[in-house]
């Protein structure tokens, strides 16, 4: 028989959930950073190449062999197919299935090891928010109670990566429907496992609170930077609904295709490897190149910027098509930081730092649907106080594309 806990309960599994999550994906963080280093940094120092000459010239090899391996570990061990998959399973049961967890903790670190354009959000949500949902089969209780305590996952994990409680317990929420937050009774839990996951993460890794980069002083605010981030969102509206083209062009492209899943994957990591050779910073899931557009965009320039979104946006659509485990998030952040460095370039009269968050938001909010949540995230990884800007050019872009859904299992929940 299914039961109801009460508030207090609740709470305590959101604290559970929050600790245990905290530790797990401090395991996982630093695989994924040593597992990155080892590769693209040890392995060319015992080699005697050079880091970038390694990217440039031999990254085909690392993508092309990261493919096979994501490959053969679907093949036999399984993993969820994204995060299509894990809003319809939300909406439907309140939970996320657990059973093939593993196959997606290997799969999704393999693929970000090895160089895919893909980021840890889905494999966040489908491996922790899981375990929200193991605690609650667990516990035998309601299927009310089982999907707050999936968001409770969710959230702790968003949480520690993200590095914004708040805003993380939000796009936990805002995440499976396309007009905003609806499942409002879950709000409070959910924080308070973002909370500790936060915590946990922050003291096991010893990684600062505060902006993950460093944008140039923008200095004093200027009304006409409201007329700014009305531009860029109509920018980034247009930019990701070109992403959402690409993506579905790329589908359509790949199910002509009839060759087995492993080769299928192989042969993507083939061709982002190919592209990374024209276009170094598409390797990775773009993290920290968005740093490096920040420090050497200008002499970039505009033109190649562009393409470099471009060629990113067709690499998240190979990566996530052939096979690899991966979200958009970071990489949508890293296609708006380079069309918003090249929109500076063009109009300098829009501040570097105005242009880039804005654009960074307005690009991922309209493919994401989650406008509140990604406000507060890019606000404090940016470490700047644009909340004015940034939530305006968010809002533009998205409902401009309220029509243009990427994840189409993303609905109200009275259609549940």
């Amino acid at each position: 028989m299914m039961k109801s806990l009460s508030p207090r309960q609740i709470l305590v599994c959101a604290a559970v959930l929050g600790i245990t999550i905290g530790f797990l994906s401090t395991a996982y963080y630093w695989v994924l950073k040593g597992g990155t280093q080892l590769l693209w940094q040890g392995l060319p120092g015992m080699l005697q190449v050079n880091p970038a000459d390694m990217i440039r010239h031999y990254a085909w090899i690392f993508t092309t062999l990261g493919g096979f391996f994501v490959g053969l570990i679907v093949h036999y061990l399984g993993a969820p197919t994204g995060l299509e998959a894990a809003v319809d399973e939300i909406h439907r049961a309140g939970r996320i299935d657990y059973k093939q967890t593993p196959g997606m903790v290997v799969a999704s670190l393999v693929s970000m090891i090895f160089g895919s354009s893909a980021g840890p959000e889905a494999p966040l949500v489908d491996v922790n928010g899981s375990i929200g949902s193991w605690l609650a089969d667990r516990l035998k209780v309601s299927k009310a109670t089982t999907r707050i305590l999936t968001f409770c996952g969710m959230s702790a994990a968003l949480g520690a990566f993200f590095g914004s409680p708040l805003g993380s317990a939000l796009l936990a929420l805002e995440l499976p429907h396309f007009l905003g937050l609806e499942y409002y009774e879950a709000l409070i839990p959910v924080i308070v496992s973002a909370i500790f996951g936060f915590v946990v993460f922050r003291l096991c890794t010893g990684l600062t609170i505060g902006g993950l980069y460093q944008f140039p002083d923008y200095g004093e605010f200027q009304p006409d930077h409201l007329i700014h981030a009305l531009t860029l969102g109509v920018i980034g509206a247009a930019v990701a609904s070109s992403f959402v083209l690409i993506f579905r062009a790329t589908r359509h492209l790949i199910g002509l295709i009839r060759i087995h899943p492993i080769l299928l994957n192989t042969l993507g990591g083939l061709s982002v490897g190919l592209i990374a050779y024209f276009f170094p910073l598409t390797l990775f899931y773009g993290e920290e190149q968005i740093q490096t557009v920040i420090d050497t965009g200008t002499t970039l320039g505009a033109t190649l910027l562009i393409f470099t979104a471009i060629a990113k946006m067709v690499t998240i659509s190979l990566c996530l098509q052939t096979g690899f485990r991966g979200g958009f998030i970071f990489p949508l952040f890293f296609v708006g930081a380079s069309v918003g460095m090249a929109v500076h370039l063009m109009l300098p009269q829009i501040p570097i730092t105005v242009s880039m968050v804005c654009m960074m938001a307005s690009v991922t909010v309209a493919v994401m649907k989650t406008p509140v949540s990604l406000a507060l995230i890019l606000t404090v990884i940016s470490d700047t106080d644009l909340i004015p800007v940034i939530t305006i050019s968010t809002m533009v872009s998205f409902l401009l594309t309220h029509r243009t859904h990427m994840i189409s299992t993303q609905r109200s929940r009275l259609l549940d």
